[in-house]
């Protein structure tokens, strides 16, 4: 992982944007590890395809929650603008 990855790893999430942001950052990480264990499959090396699918399937399921997070936090805020807007 490089410097760049662990900085936003390693940040608080506060706003929508971070939680998309992260929920990008674990759906290509997912899409790279695919790709490994294609060509391990390719070559045959199974031990390799397995590990790598098996860290595709865990970025991915990280990418869904983090997307999950993202569309309810922005639907509590589409509740809470209705709210305002009927109190009006």
């Amino acid at each position: 992982m490089n410097t760049a990855d662990t900085t936003i790893l390693e940040e608080e999430f506060e706003t929508l944007g971070d939680h998309h942001r992260m929920a990008a950052h674990h759906f290509a990480a997912a899409a790279k590890f695919h790709l490994l264990a294609a060509t391990a499959d390719d070559e045959g090396d199974d031990e390799a395809c397995e590990r790598n699918a098996h860290k595709a399937y865990r970025h991915q399921l990280n990418a869904v929650q983090y997307a999950e997070i993202a569309v309810m936090d922005s639907e509590s805020l589409d509740e809470e603008d209705t709210l305002e807007v009927s109190a009006d």
